[in-house]
């Protein structure tokens, strides 16, 4: 009877139609939240994206300002300026490793003295292709005065730096761009910023991305980190009913 009423409570058991297993039902509560949040961060993040380029693109038609005004301001990133001076050439500094377009090249920095503040500048005039390492970098310096409109730029975060510095004549080859450093080293006062030119006759190409990862990208990544959440169920749910027609079938084959 015992054996009987055991039968019977496994046959009772069988006609379930879901029966995943204590394994796969651990592993989907270990993975789901994880997918499932890693999908939603990746949402915010695309949001916080959208918040930030509209933010700068709002600076970025603004009026430009004067140096004197952007320097009392505590946000300064991103905001116009516009200068009027000369350029330093002979101190000029070439970030090395830069590619737009697939063709490698360089970014020209040059000190830029503003007449009205008195205050020395670090300005990018933007790309220049350099196809040949054998053969320097050719460019051309601006002569005489200049009234220029650039943007102050600042890295959204830190960012993998190499220290080496190729030679100490100039112009000089760099990796990384440190103006306070070099205002340190001709012993002049600087803004310890980067100033990236606007398109003018004293620019090369100056379209830079203003975030390297677009809100775009990260709703790419939201995609996969759902589809994964999804395909994890989709096996769950395909397991556990497997699971249940195999039991259905092995004790339907079980004599009575």
């Amino acid at each position: 009877m015992q054996y009987s009423h055991s039968l019977s409570g496994l046959r009772a058991g069988a006609r379930r139609r879901f029966q995943p297993g204590w394994l796969p039902s651990l592993v989907v509560l270990a993975l789901l939240p994880a997918l499932l949040g890693l999908g939603c961060w990746q949402l915010s993040r695309a949001e916080q994206k959208r918040e930030l380029l509209s933010d700068y693109e709002a600076r970025r038609n603004a009026a430009p300002l004067e140096l004197a005004r952007l320097q009392a301001m505590p946000d300064r990133a991103f905001r116009r300026v516009r200068l009027h001076g000369h350029f330093d050439e002979r101190h000029s500094v070439l970030l090395d490793n830069r590619i737009q377009a697939g063709q490698a090249g360089v970014e020209l920095l040059q000190p830029f003295r503003d007449t009205d503040s008195g205050r020395w500048v670090l300005v990018n005039r933007g790309w220049l292709a350099w196809p040949d390492r054998r053969e320097p970098v050719r460019f051309s310096t601006p002569d005489g005065a200049q009234t220029l409109v650039a943007w102050l730029y600042q890295p959204p975060g830190a960012s993998f730096e190499l220290k080496d510095i190729q030679g100490y004549d100039w112009p000089r080859l760099v990796n990384h761009v440190d103006a306070a450093g070099l205002w340190r080293e001709l012993g002049i006062d600087g803004l310890a910023d980067e100033l990236r030119l606007e398109p003018g006759p004293a620019s090369y190409a100056v379209d830079w991305p203003i975030v390297g990862l677009g809100p775009e990208r990260h709703l790419g990544y939201a995609v996969q980190w759902f589809a994964l959440a999804a395909a994890l169920v989709a096996l769950f749910v395909y397991l556990g009913i497997h699971n249940a027609r195999e039991t259905r079938h092995a004790l339907s084959l079980r004599p009575e």
